[in-house]
């Protein structure tokens, strides 16, 4: 990989099937970045491990994520797609940046407040800390572009604080300060039972959220039984979550303005539009979950992917780490 081209670095948590917010909220923008940056698409499994999981079902969560980039359309050839956790470098880049960044920077993280809930004391170090990993997952690739939704941009604010307080303390201009990539058209997914709650792998609900490997019968029965009001007509009305939220996914699938969606749809009821929605997701969705049944039926193929990526990943990291080591002082015997 040389340096002719800006950088970006992203990735999502193997933890249950991603869903219609990831693709529409994240993905599909990687898609198009693709061809404009060099890219590093990461499965952070290494976050993933902030809360308990299963170990088998994290094997096998992490070839799902990968299945669902290369389906997406992200091109395993192209860019790096690669498990965070095959790659030490990210730890141990961790590391060094912690012992750089005060104790007060990660105290104003809202992340953390919002994830551990009132029994903060019982909440893992790992929960606290992560920010720092994830300011090293960056900085490790020397990224210049960071796509990420408007929920993550003081985490991305926090890796250009940490990525300036080590140049200042080792007095040289190495990590470059990464941008955030925030596009305004990325669409903001919320649950289908509560459409005032983003939409998650997280939820209790199965009936929350659209699949990435939902079938047809059952990607009908979500949208169905989604949440719905008794006003009659469809709009983006700010008092009409559900509303807004089914007409704005609509709006991400179609690729249309919203005034052009009011003029086909804002007459409908909830049940007739219900019925046109879940034609335009399985149109669209249709040949991204048989693409991922196909390469989840070839584990080795995906496995030798994600070795691929991995070598390839490590020849950045070790160049990087490396310099860090060298500027840090320590000794490379």
């Amino acid at each position: 990989m040389t340096n002719s081209k800006k950088r970006i670095f992203s990735g999502v948590q193997p933890t249950g099937n991603l869903h219609l917010g990831n693709y529409l909220g994240a993905i599909r923008a990687w898609v198009d970045m693709q061809h404009q940056y060099e890219s590093l698409f990461c499965i952070v499994d290494l976050h993933a491990i902030t809360v308990a999981q299963d170990p088998a079902k994290l094997r096998t969560a992490i070839r799902e994520t990968t299945a669902a980039y290369i389906a997406c359309g992200i091109d395993p050839v192209k860019n790096i797609i690669f498990p965070q956790s095959a790659v030490a470098e990210h730890s141990e880049l961790a590391w060094i940046l912690s012992c750089n960044t005060p104790i007060g920077w990660l105290n104003r993280m809202t992340q953390f407040k919002d994830k551990a809930g009132k029994d903060r004391e019982k909440a893992p170090l790992g929960l606290y800390s992560y920010p720092v990993l994830m300011a090293a997952d960056i900085l490790l690739y020397k990224t210049t572009h960071v796509p990420v939704g408007e929920d993550q941009k003081q985490h991305i604010e926090l890796a250009r604080d940490i990525a300036g307080a080590f140049n200042r303390n080792f007095n040289a201009e190495y990590f470059p300060l990464p941008e955030p990539v925030i596009r305004a058209e990325a669409a903001r997914i919320m649950s289908l039972r509560d459409g005032t709650k983003k939409m998650s792998k997280s939820d209790e609900s199965d009936y929350s959220r659209i699949n990435l490997t939902d079938d047809v019968t059952t990607i009908a029965l979500k949208f169905r039984k989604a949440k719905s009001d008794m006003i009659d007509g469809m709009d983006f009305d700010e008092s009409r979550p559900e509303s807004k939220n089914l007409l704005g996914i609509y709006v991400a699938l179609k690729g249309i303005s919203k005034e052009q969606a009011l003029h086909e749809c804002g007459e409908l009821n909830f049940s007739a539009f219900k019925n046109l929605i879940t034609e335009v997701a399985v149109e669209h969705l249709s040949p991204i979950t048989q693409k991922m049944r196909e390469l989840l039926a070839e584990p080795d193929y995906l496995d030798k992917i994600l070795q691929d990526g991995s070598n390839r990943a490590k020849e950045i990291a070790t160049k990087t780490m490396s310099d860090v080591k060298n500027l840090v002082g320590f000794l490379q015997v």
